[in-house]
């Protein structure tokens, strides 16, 4: 038995080696580390159990059948992240420049398989050339077997995909279906067509970078989620990230302890919201203050940063908080914001978190460019998000809640249970000045001095409309509070609605507008 036992020992040396030394030092050269160093960096110590390690493709087309390496380019097992389960792979650019073979595929199948079973999360670790094009249609047919996998896990299991180097052609709707996906700058690639390609079909000249590097995908597509600085920053995040969700939809997130007698008032909130009306604030101050010890993981931090959202906690429960950014653009909702605020709040409905909403709005964004681009239809999005949601959620308003804006963004008529606003809240169908012009038009243009009859209609106005209260007359507001108490308020809120029990009619699935 002890000769057996070593040749064990000398098959499993072997096979950590991957491609060889040479090319873990080219690994290194580039500022990438190894498949397995990601997986040490990225799990507690010690708790990564490997499976499939001697694995080996069965493809003898183009000489492959002289190049056989333990694993075929992809490590992959099980581990804890803080003491919880995750299954994961990590693709090993240094076989076969990490490209996917039919084997390689059965891999990654075979852990994700195992994870929706037992209900645990899936983090794929991508650094890949692609589909080996020596195996022909039979590596297409492996991602199409991943791409199946994800679709089936998505709601079920949080998916998270970290892009470690390149990711092209097929390769890029695995980490698309997941739920969050993280790139480093400089040294991961997403695209379906490369450069090279794009300028022979369009004449345009671009680089890998501006084509799909990480920076690009975090402010322009919106593709990724986090753009980190290197490999260590995303295994920080990525283990961040996981300390805010549930290991699978009947699970519940993490909950912290918390002092519960401690001083909850927060007299700063009283100073933020300016006088003017027109005057920009930063909502990040406000969520800084609510959240516990200032800890806000902010997701999608630099793309349509006129809507905020991310994950946080109060009174040690984990939340999604989605929230209006006065300082861009107004705060007001286009396009690329009401599509990130609609998958945001889509992932935390799947996965029981609670959701958090800020409002300062004061509609959609006007123009040729939204409405050409379907404005109507994404802005939708948002909204079907919220009313499909049966998470607890609750709502405040800090200053404009106008027009349609104000339904879509979690108001009490699309199931908002709690729904607040400070005395600073003006509720109200469009802004005073525009109300003024629409409404008094006849009477103002009539007037021997329009500039004063318009300026005594807009103080009527303002004082009937521009607050809270007639919203809190209605029951449309279930409470106008003074800011400083508002994280009181949160937290009892949160606290009560910890059972709350909504359901939607019975169906096979929704048919949100895509």
């Amino acid at each position: 038995m002890d000769g057996k036992i070593e040749k064990l020992k000398e098959l499993k040396a072997a096979a950590l080696l991957g491609g060889g030394p040479e090319k873990i030092q080219n690994q290194h050269d580039k500022g990438k580390l190894t498949a397995r160093e990601r997986i040490e960096l990225l799990v507690d110590e010690g708790s990564f159990e490997e499976v499939d390690i001697f694995v080996k493709h069965r493809s003898k087309d183009f000489g492959l059948d002289k190049q056989q390496y333990p694993g075929d380019g992809v490590v992959t097992g099980f581990a804890k992240i803080e003491g919880r389960p995750v299954a994961l792979f990590s693709q090993d650019f240094t076989v076969f420049g990490g490209s996917l073979s039919e084997a390689h595929a059965e891999k990654i199948c075979k852990i994700m398989d195992l994870a929706l079973k037992v209900g645990i999360p899936v983090i794929g670790l991508n650094d890949s050339g692609g589909a080996r094009i020596q195996e022909g249609v039979v590596s297409l047919g492996g991602y199409a077997e991943i791409f199946l996998r994800n679709t089936l896990s998505s709601g079920v299991i949080p998916q998270i995909s970290a892009i470690l180097g390149p990711c092209a052609g097929g390769a890029v709707y695995s980490p698309a279906i997941t739920d969050f996906i993280f790139m480093v700058k400089h040294t991961s690639h997403m695209f379906l067509t490369g450069p090279g390609v794009v300028k022979t079909v369009t004449h345009e000249e671009v680089s890998f970078e501006d084509l799909g590097g990480a920076e690009t995908h975090a402010s322009k597509s919106g593709v990724a989620h986090f753009a980190m600085e290197n490999e260590v920053e995303i295994f920080e995040g990525i283990r961040k990230l996981m300390s805010f969700l549930p290991l699978n939809y009947r699970d519940t997130a993490p909950e912290m302890e918390f002092d519960f007698k401690a001083d909850l008032s927060v007299p700063k909130l009283n100073e933020i919201v300016p006088d003017n009306p027109n005057r920009p604030y930063d909502m990040k101050e406000i969520i800084n203050l609510l959240v516990d010890n200032g800890d806000f993981f902010e997701v999608h931090k630099n793309y349509a940063e006129n809507l905020i959202v991310g994950f946080g906690r109060i009174g040690g429960m984990s939340m999604g908080i989605v929230a209006n950014q006065p300082r861009v653009l107004a705060g007001v909702l286009d396009i690329a914001a009401s599509v990130k605020g609609a998958r945001f709040v889509r992932f935390c409905d799947a996965f029981n978190i609670p959701l958090l909403v800020l409002e300062d709005v004061p509609g959609f964004l006007p123009g040729t460019e939204q409405e050409w681009n379907g404005i109507i239809k994404h802005g939708a999005k948002l909204l079907f998000a919220f009313c499909e949601a049966t998470v607890p959620k609750v709502t405040v308003i800090t200053r404009k809640a106008y027009g349609g804006a104000y339904d879509v963004m979690n108001s009490k008529h699309v199931r908002g249970d709690f729904n607040f606003a400070w005395p600073s809240a003006e509720i109200a169908v469009m802004g005073p000045k525009g109300a003024v012009e629409i409404i008094f038009k006849k009477e103002i243009s009539e007037s021997e001095n329009p500039a004063e009859k318009a300026a005594q209609k807009l103080s009527e106005y303002i004082d009937k409309f521009a607050n809270p209260y007639v919203a809190a007359e209605r029951g449309y507001v279930d409470d106008v509070i003074i800011p400083s108490e508002t994280k009181i308020r949160l937290i009892n809120a949160f606290q009560l609605l910890k059972t709350k029990v909504d359901s939607n009619p019975g169906k096979k699935h929704s048919n949100i507008p895509l």
